[in-house]
């Protein structure tokens, strides 16, 4: 087995939407190897050295090999790939969707509306991801160093918070962002109302956008 490829980058191409291949060379060989897009947009720069944690997998007779930033994404994508109906395309688009803390963290909890922000990802594929690994999950978080995180809104008022940004059109990475800055430079309580946690949040979205057309 391949555990990680240490590598130059050779080139990044995106074949599809939810396709995207890192091209490594190593020893004078070029290995492809599909990604998720997140970690593409971290290679940016063509002959820079890299490792890669790798997972093989042998598809209809075909080798196929996916590439990670971490030991820790790529066993998250071997526990997701273990849930029937998941596939590398769907594991891939939820490690894309959501920082690896809140994937795990939205599984363990049963946050199915976080998890079907997924492109993909419906209410019956989420409610299986729940089942099928939180049991998993709560004794792999402590190996892998993932807790659970104290900040933001109180688990009866988080869900509702959480659809209401998404309703507006933003996404799960801006939304766990925004309510981290809210709780920790904001300061406001995790059982203040649910208007309070909206607001701010939305205030900190504002300027954020504000500040990138600025740039």
């Amino acid at each position: 087995m391949i555990s990680y490829l240490k590598g130059i980058v050779a080139g990044v191409q995106t074949v599809s939407a939810n396709r995207t291949i890192l091209t490594l060379e190593v020893n004078g060989m070029g290995y492809d190897l599909q990604i998720p897009q997140h970690l593409a947009s971290q290679l940016s720069n063509t002959g820079d050295v890299v490792q890669i944690f790798t997972h093989y997998q042998i598809r209809e007779e075909v080798p196929l090999l996916y590439g990670f930033s971490s030991p820790a994404e790529r066993d998250l994508f071997r526990h997701l790939l273990s849930v029937s109906g998941v596939g590398a395309a769907l594991a891939i688009a939820l490690l894309d969707t959501l920082e690896l803390p809140d994937l795990v963290q939205a599984i363990i909890a049963a946050n199915v509306n976080m998890l079907i922000q997924t492109p993909g990802v419906g209410k019956k594929t989420a409610e299986r991801l729940c089942l099928e690994l939180k049991s998993k999950l709560i004794e792999w978080r402590k190996s892998a160093g993932f807790f659970v995180a104290t900040d933001g809104p109180a688990p009866g008022i988080l869900e509702e918070v959480q659809m209401t940004l998404f309703a507006l059109g933003y996404t799960p990475h801006e939304v766990s962002h925004a309510l981290h800055v809210v709780s920790e430079d904001i300061g406001l309580d995790k059982n203040a109302y649910v208007e309070d946690w909206i607001k701010q949040a939305i205030a900190h979205l504002s300027n954020s956008e504000q500040l990138t057309v600025n740039s």
